[in-house]
Order: C-alpha cells, then structure tokens, then sequence
C-alpha cells in the first residue's frame, strides 16, 4: 500500500544571476531544517533568478548546481526538485531537476516559455511530459506559464497524484496564480504543490511568494504569505485520495485531447 508522503518547500529571495551565494543560502536553509520530510521543493531558477541571459548562467547537465541537488538529496536522504538553466546540445533549457535520495536524477525541459518577456527567444521548448514515480506516489514535473494551459498537464486516467509546479510568477499576477493552482488541483483530482519566489529580480519584478500546498478539492492544506518561508510540510494522504477518485469519478467523463 502506498503511503502518505511529507513535502516542504521554501520560497525565498534569489540573489539575481549570482549562483555562489544562492548555493550557499539554501544550503544554510536546508541544514537547519528540522522537519522530517520526504520531499523538499525549491522555487524556478533558484539559482540564478529568471534570467534571460542564459549564456552567462548556464550549466552543462552534471554542472555544480545538479551536483549540489544531488548532495542535497543523499546526504539528507530527501528528494529534491529545483529548476535552472542547462545547456544541451547547444540548447538552452529551463530544466526542473527532480533528484531521489539515492542520487538518481529525472529532469523536465519547461514546455510553455513566457514569450511576454522573450524566454521563447533564449531558450528551447521541451516537447515531453514528465511523471516521475516516488515513494508509490506519480508526480508530475512542471514549471511557471506552464500552469496556464490546461490540456498539457491534463491527468489522463488518473496517471499522476500530483503536480509540483516551480515558478517566479510576479506579484501583478499573483491572483491568476492562486486561482490556476487550485483549478488544476480540482480539475485533475490531485495534489497540487506550487512553489514561487520572494523579493525583486535584476530586473525589477516583485515578487510576493503565495506558495501552495493544496489538495485535489482545491483547499489549502499550506499557504505561504508574501514573506521568506524556510519550510511549509504537509502531509499528503493517499488514500484520501484514492477513495475521493472512487467517490467522485471525474476523469471517467473528461474530454480527450490530442496535442500537437
């Protein structure tokens, strides 16, 4: 039987395009947590900012900040999920770095790039969807203007229990934010965890946090205000979960999508 499952995230400042200092913060902030998580979620591009310079930023996929995610997550024995900039191929992707406890890496390339600042011009579309398997659970990887388009992360038959979404989504938008997170909860019947930054970027976005832990009825189980928060843990039922699916069998009447 799968078992309930603790996750935690922390939304913090970043230091704008300054991957040292952004290491050493949440290094300090990871020691110090003392709550017996399964899970630890960080913001979108937590070590940099979301930079469109990503020639100055990047990373190769076994570069320091990968290799700092997998320290992280076997010396704590949690995983742990972040995004940054990785170069492949010569492409540059926004990447979220999904790291178990035993150092194994899965990773999702950002599908929906924000073209109202230009990401689309900077940075190449992943074209996969990603569910990792965890502890029993099925979590879906995905990342900020993501949230916006539904038919994407649409659970099919049930084939995930829940979304992580990593984002900097600014404070002038942060309504949309709230209620995108809680629709796609409702209308996917899982766990949604969405995790923003704080403070303003290099160049000069505010952001106001709001991040969200909420369950697949659309309620908050964690809600974070417009301040740092070193960690938020809730505890995710399984069977709760199962047995509302049971009661209440949406997907059985969803729509198919065809993507192309």
């Amino acid at each position: 039987m799968t078992k309930n499952i603790s996750v935690s995230f922390i939304q913090a400042d970043v230091v704008w395009e300054d991957k040292v200092k952004n290491l050493d913060f949440f290094s300090e902030k990871i020691d110090k947590l003392k709550i017996n998580s399964d899970l630890i979620v960080l913001p979108e591009m937590f070590n940099s900012g979301f930079s469109l310079s990503p020639e100055k930023n990047f990373e190769q996929e076994n570069g320091e900040t990968v290799l700092w995610l997998v320290h992280q997550a076997t010396q704590k024995k949690v995983a742990i999920a972040g995004s940054l900039i990785i170069k492949e191929n010569n492409n540059f992707y926004n990447r979220l770095v999904f790291v178990y406890p035993n150092g194994d890496i899965k990773f999702y390339n950002k599908r929906h790039l924000f073209r109202m600042a230009g990401e689309h011009n900077h940075y190449t579309a992943g074209n996969q969807k990603v569910v990792v398997e965890y502890l029993g659970w099925k979590i879906i990887l995905l990342v900020c203007y993501d949230l916006r388009f539904p038919v994407w992360s649409r659970n099919i038959d049930n084939q995930y229990d829940m979304m992580i979404y990593v984002a900097n989504w600014p404070h002038s938008r942060v309504s949309q934010w709230e209620t995108l997170l809680a629709a796609r909860a409702i209308e996917n019947q899982a766990y949604v965890l969405g995790v923003n930054r704080v403070g303003t970027d290099g160049n000069g976005f505010y952001y106001s946090g709001f991040s969200k832990i909420i369950n697949p009825k659309g309620e908050y189980l964690v809600t974070a205000s417009k301040d740092e928060v070193i960690c938020k843990t809730a505890e995710l039922d399984y069977q709760k979960l199962v047995k509302y699916r049971q009661s209440f069998p949406v997907s059985s009447d969803a729509d198919k999508f065809l993507l192309s």
